[in-house]
């Protein structure tokens, strides 16, 4: 095994690490000096999160770190999820997201457009990503269709990346020459 192989290793590990922790924070609200129940540490572990060796120290070391990068807030007890915490919680969460697809189509397409100005080039290209990995089909730069209902996700997108005002979702009826996106989707 290569050195790269082994620091790419590492970094999803310490990746994975801190969504644990936001998302154990998100759903208890703290996270105790204790740094949760022994069990859970110990599950971390069995699930290759943590090293066997100094689990509780790992933990700590990664939620002292996430503090001082404006994710966590200590308040002498327990951590507290921040603002900024929460923005970065949601954004994995969008990025390990599965659009459901229902067992049958409705025949109507869902058009996404979006026109995100360059200041805010970092999210577009966010965006962007979420729906390649979503598994959108991209008609131009700007425009991706989808043929089952997405709205939710969409709205909650334009709610947390602030771009509401600057994103189009649209419910189509028909789409002209549709037959490559329905060969795409698996439809015909």
């Amino acid at each position: 095994m290569g050195q790269l192989e082994i620091r790419s290793r590492k970094r999803s590990r310490k990746k994975n690490l801190q969504k644990m922790i936001l998302k154990t924070i998100a759903i208890s609200g703290i996270l105790a000096v204790g740094l949760l129940a022994p069990n859970v540490v110990g599950a971390m572990g069995k699930l290759g999160f943590l090293p066997h060796k100094r689990q509780k120290e790992s933990v700590s070391s990664s939620a002292s770190k996430m503090a001082k990068k404006g994710l966590l807030k200590f308040n002498g007890k327990f951590y507290e999820l921040t603002p900024l915490g929460q923005v970065r919680m949601r954004k994995w969460e969008f990025a390990d997201f599965k659009l459901r697809t229902p067992k049958r189509w409705d025949k109507k397409w869902r058009v996404i457009i979006f026109d995100i100005p360059e200041k805010k080039r970092k999210i577009r290209d966010e965006i962007r990503s979420l729906f390649h990995k979503a598994r959108l089909y991209r008609l131009q730069d700007s425009v991706w269709v989808y043929p089952y209902d997405c709205e939710d996700i969409i709205t909650l997108l334009k709610t947390d990346f602030g771009v509401g005002k600057d994103v189009l979702y649209l419910i189509v009826d028909e789409l002209e020459n549709d037959k490559y996106l329905r060969e795409f989707f698996g439809l015909l």
